[in-house]
């Protein structure tokens, strides 16, 4: 193996181990925000910081491999793709640092039937599922597999969709949950813009195995 080729797959370990660990904190924020565990929501916000230097890492890997190595084609398109879904993978886990941010702010837990009326953990489970997904189609150049996350994205968004009148709704029935309720339609919108980020990171995907565009087609 070239010292090139050696660069570029300890770069797509990286991506990967950037994938598990953003998985796993979307994992205890739900974990964290369904059951008001105070706990782990503060190892989750503990945790962002290890993401936040993989970032730094992962970017370092892609200079240093322009610099030294000026690649083309098919590395070129590879090295620009993880360049991107680094960031993605970033956001990502800002999001489910938020999330978990969000039960040291609120008052006291919600009730089973809000989170059902809101299907918070259904929001929770498709956004998982995708980053499993997309993490599978990159480990194993499925693409196939890596596709899947469109659908779950438009399925993510629909219930999204539905939440602010679901959430005023609730408001009108019960005043007194009015404080938790903002945290609540807060944080289906993060769970929507995760899912926003799986999907980019998709695209990145097939972006750099297919030289297909993906981005801003409907």
């Amino acid at each position: 193996m070239t010292s090139f080729q050696s660069e570029l797959t300890q770069l797509r370990g990286s991506i990967l181990e950037m994938m598990q660990l953003t998985k796993h904190q979307l994992e205890k924020s739900k974990e964290a925000f369904l059951n008001m565990d105070t706990a782990l929501s503060r190892e989750v916000i503990f945790n962002e910081a290890r993401i936040n230097a993989m970032e730094l890492s992962i970017d370092r890997q892609c200079e240093n491999i322009f610099a030294l190595f000026n690649p083309v084609a098919t590395d070129l398109r590879f090295v620009i793709a993880m360049m991107k879904m680094n960031s993605d993978l970033e956001r990502i886990g800002d999001y489910a640092s938020g999330l978990a941010g969000y039960v040291l702010k609120m008052k006291e837990p919600f009730k089973n039937e809000i989170l059902e009326a809101v299907r918070m953990e259904e929001m929770f489970e498709i956004a998982i599922t995708m980053v499993t997904e997309v993490m599978e189609g990159f480990r194993d150049e499925d693409d196939q597999m890596t596709r899947r996350v469109f659908q779950k994205d438009e399925g993510l968004n629909k219930i999204n969709s539905s939440c602010a009148k679901v959430i005023s709704e609730l408001i009108l029935k019960n005043p007194e949950i009015t404080h938790n309720a903002l945290f609540l339609f807060s944080a289906t919108k993060k769970l929507e813009r995760v899912g926003d980020h799986i999907k980019n990171i998709a695209e990145d995907i097939i972006f750099y195995r297919e030289a297909e565009v993906l981005k801003h087609r409907k």
